[in-house]
This record gives structure tokens, C-alpha cells and sequence, in this order.
């Protein structure tokens, strides 16, 4: 047996640490976007393989590159992928670029232009007075810049906006519901002491029965995210679509406090509760997606929710926690006084601003200490118990409970759960089908920033495959 001493270990673990504290670079990805170390624009930052030149080692070629920060350039490819569903317009998106690369590139530039501009199309425009579907997406292209502008606040000169900027989004998201024809169902569903908020859209408000899709989204992901990656093509496929906000996610984190629960199969139990209630849903076709970390919360659900008839994780996560670097997964001991003290005391004080805005970001969905003090504009003391959280997540034990038929999407050069995809496809045991979106047509990087419709063709191209019509 080898004995190594308090203080050999304390530098060795020092060593470890200096991709976040020495300026090496580090992923911080838990989400949607990559994060490391960045350059001089202090918010969540980047995975240096993520650049979006091309340049570098491992990096994704044939990306387009808005901004050299590769964290908000993965965000600005987001912006513009929604175009194909009128989430955005691309001449909006590329001024908006263009300000700010023009004004320099930083987290408070990014959320006061992508903010003003949304702000801007909830005002009336100039000229005539505009009508019902104008106004309709005027409102959710103004819910993707405030959502633009959201994921950067923590970064930026007023951190303790975020719940307000959250509430615009949100407003806007609305507004383009109610505008809508025919309106979505609206609903709290029972979930604990906080319920979940829902939106269920119909092709039309016949009453026919049809098949549903419950579309999940990730760690840090909006509604209007859904609009693009789920419910437009499933409206004109003559499906049900219904969004919702779980905890961690939209009115539960920023507005009611409510974090990830490792339990999703509660969340989406209440939600087929609520569907299976319903005369023009068809209980034998309901499906289930999840984007993003949700392709490691909608499996959980599966494995226990029996009523879910089709299962597409996209992309398959089994572990989350292996989304973080080694540097980061180091920090967290057995002991909560070691963690915290290593934290605190040998992280926290050579943490570069950059790299504390993309800790707070990353951590807020797991703690609500963490959320309050990033708003104050404080790194969080506590790092046990999120990461602790996120631990949990795992899904290795449970993902052979999984019966009905699954679809794993994967993606070239996914540069959160590289490898996941195929680790839980080959672990599964229901019917199964492994997918991988590729460079070749543009749909390379995690969910396919640049081509939501190629990916929600393969989507609902299998899950009318697997769920026909009667």
C-alpha cells in the first residue's frame, strides 16, 4: 500500500485544479452550451475543441463563426437555427452580431443588445398597423433574444436581472400562445407543492384523437427552444405537442426555486396523468423526447413510466456528471467539509471572472444558494451539494428498464456527452434505433444547432414509424 501525505495530496490536487485556476482551460458543460475559460468575454466560456473556425484540435469544421468566443458562437448558431421555424430572422440575428463584435464581445454586450432587440419586437413596429400573425412572431422571436440574453446575465454588469429577464421571455412566449390559432391549452399540473405549468398545442380544436408528443427540454433551454425542436413539427404532422417547465427549468428555477430532481419519472407521470385525462389524446400513442441533459432525464422517466409508448433521447446521456471535466469532478470528495474547503479555499480566490460566471451558471439549476448568490453577483460556498446533485443523475442502473421502442440521437462532434450516445444505446434492451447527425449536411455539434429541421425530420420520421396511425 502506498501512503501519500495530507500536503502531497493537497498539491497534487492543486495541479489538477489549474485548468480552471491557471489559465489551461476547462468544459464546464452541463447544458446546452460549451464552457471553459474565456478569453475576454466573462460568461459562461467555451470548450476549446468547440471552436468555431475549425482551427483547433478536435474542433467542428464547416461551422460558422459569429463570434471567435466559441460559448456564445454556439449560441448565435442557436439564434439562427430557429429561422427555419420563425424562432428568429436571420438578418435580426447577424445585426445583432455584428453590434456586438462591433461594440466588443463580452457578456454585458451580448445581453444588451439580444435584450434591446427583443424589447424592440414587443413594441408595435413603424408603419402600419400590424396584424394578428406579425404580432404573433414578433413575440417569439422577441422570447429566442431574451432567452439569448438569459443564459449570459450571470456574466454580465447586472446579474440580479435574471428572474426579470427571465419574466420578458416568458411574457413574450406567451404572448405568441395566445396569438395563436388555436390557442394551446394551458394548465398548472399537479406536481408536489409547486405545480408544472403546461402548454398543449393542437393542430386544431376538432377533438380528434391524436398521437402526443412530450417534448423535454435541458438544463438551461426555453420554451421557444421547444417551438423549434418539437412542437411546429409536430403540428404539422397532425400530432399533439406538449411543453412544460420541470424543475430546474423556466417558472420552477428562476421564478418558484425548484431544482433538478433526479426523479423524473415524477415529473412525467403527473404529465400523463394529465394527458391520458384528455378526450383528443390518444393513450397509446404518447411519446417522449428530451433535448439536450433531458436525453438523460426522459430515459429515467422511461424506465419507470410504462404509459410512454416511444422514448428519443437526444442525444442519450447516462452520466452528467461526466459532462464536467476531470478538473471539475475532482473538487468533490466524500466529505462535504474536504469539498467545500477546497473549493473555497483553493478554487474560489484564483478563480478568473470568466470561469465564476460559468460555475454560477452551470450550478444554479442544482442549488438555490447557488442561484441567489450568483444574483448577487457572489460565487456560491456550498459546491457539495450540487455537484452531488448532478452525481445523482446517473442513469447506469436503471436504463435496462427501459421496454419500449428508443431512439438515441447522437452528433458529430457532440462536445458535452461524447461517447454517452452510443453507451446507452448499446445498453439498452427494448427495441432500439442509433441515429448520428452529421457535418456532411450541417447538422454536426450537441442537438444540431445549425439544422433543427433535419433533426426533427429524423424524429418524426421514426416516431410515425414506430407509433402509425390507426
Amino acid at each position: 500500500m502506498t501512503h501519500v501525505s495530507q500536503e502531497a495530496s493537497r498539491l497534487s490536487r492543486r495541479t489538477a485544479l489549474t485548468g480552471i485556476v491557471g489559465g489551461a482551460g476547462v468544459a464546464l458543460a452541463a447544458g446546452c452550451t460549451p464552457v471553459n475559460r474565456a478569453s475576454s468575454a466573462q460568461g459562461p466560456s467555451p470548450r476549446p475543441t468547440a471552436s468555431a473556425t475549425g482551427s483547433s484540435a478536435g474542433a467542428a469544421p464547416g461551422v460558422m463563426t459569429l463570434f471567435h468566443d466559441p460559448a456564445f458562437n454556439f449560441n448565435g448558431l442557436w439564434a439562427l437555427g430557429g429561422a427555419g421555424f420563425g424562432g428568429s430572422e436571420v438578418g435580426e440575428v447577424l445585426t445583432a452580431v455584428n453590434a456586438i463584435n462591433k461594440a466588443g464581445l463580452t457578456a454585458q454586450t451580448y445581453v444588451e443588445t439580444f435584450k434591446k432587440l427583443g424589447d424592440q419586437l414587443m413594441r408595435a413596429p413603424e408603419g402600419s398597423e400590424p396584424d394578428r400573425q406579425t404580432r404573433r412572431f414578433r413575440a417569439l422571436r422577441a422570447a429566442q433574444y431574451y432567452a439569448q440574453a438569459l443564459f449570459f446575465v450571470l456574466g454580465s454588469d447586472a446579474p440580479a436581472d435574471e428572474e426579470q429577464l427571465y419574466k420578458a421571455g416568458r411574457g413574450a412566449w406567451d404572448t405568441f400562445c395566445e396569438l395563436s390559432d388555436p390557442v394551446p391549452v394551458t394548465s398548472d399540473v399537479p406536481y408536489g407543492r409547486t405545480p408544472l405549468p403546461v402548454w398543449f398545442f393542437r393542430p386544431d380544436d376538432s377533438g380528434k384523437q391524436r398521437p402526443t408528443v412530450i417534448l423535454t427540454n435541458g438544463s438551461d433551454g426555453q420554451n421557444v427552444d421547444m417551438w423549434a425542436y418539437g412542437v411546429s413539427a409536430a403540428l404539422e404532422r397532425d400530432w399533439n405537442a406538449l411543453v412544460y417547465d420541470g424543475p430546474g427549468q423556466g417558472q420552477l428555477l428562476f421564478v418558484n426555486r425548484v431544482v433538478f430532481t433526479p426523479r423524473w419519472e415524477t415529473v412525467v407521470t403527473a404529465l400523463v396523468d394529465w394527458l391520458v385525462a384528455r378526450s383528443d389524446v390518444d393513450a397509446d400513442r404518447i411519446a417522449l423526447t428530451g433535448l439536450s441533459m433531458a436525453g438523460n432525464l426522459a430515459p429515467r422517466a422511461a424506465a419507470f413510466e410504462k404509459r410512454i409508448a416511444a422514448l428519443v433521447a437526444m442525444p442519450g446521456c447516462l452520466e452528467p456528471w461526466l459532462g464536467f471535466p476531470p478538473e471539475i469532478r475532482k473538487i468533490l470528495t466524500p466529505s462535504r467539509t474536504e469539498t467545500n474547503d477546497i473549493w473555497n479555499k483553493e478554487v474560489v480566490p484564483e478563480l478568473p471572472a470568466a470561469d465564476a460566471a460559468t460555475m454560477k451558471k452551470r450550478f444554479e439549476p442544482f442549488s438555490v444558494p447557488a442561484m441567489l448568490a450568483a444574483r448577487e453577483g457572489k460565487v456560491f460556498t456550498d459546491f457539495y451539494t450540487p455537484a452531488k446533485r448532478i452525481e445523482s443523475l446517473t442513469l447506469t442502473s436503471v436504463v435496462d428498464r427501459i421496454t419500449m421502442p428508443t431512439l438515441v440521437l447522437d452528433y458529430e462532434y457532440e462536445q458535452f456527452y461524447p461517447g454517452q450516445p452510443r453507451r446507452m444505446f448499446d445498453r439498452l434492451t427494448s427495441p432500439k434505433d442509433y441515429v448520428k447527425l452529421t457535418a456532411a449536411t450541417g447538422a454536426q455539434l450537441h442537438c444540431s444547432p445549425m439544422a433543427p429541421q433535419q433533426h426533427c425530420d429524423v424524429v418524426f420520421d421514426w416516431l410515425q414509424e414506430k407509433l402509425p396511425g390507426r
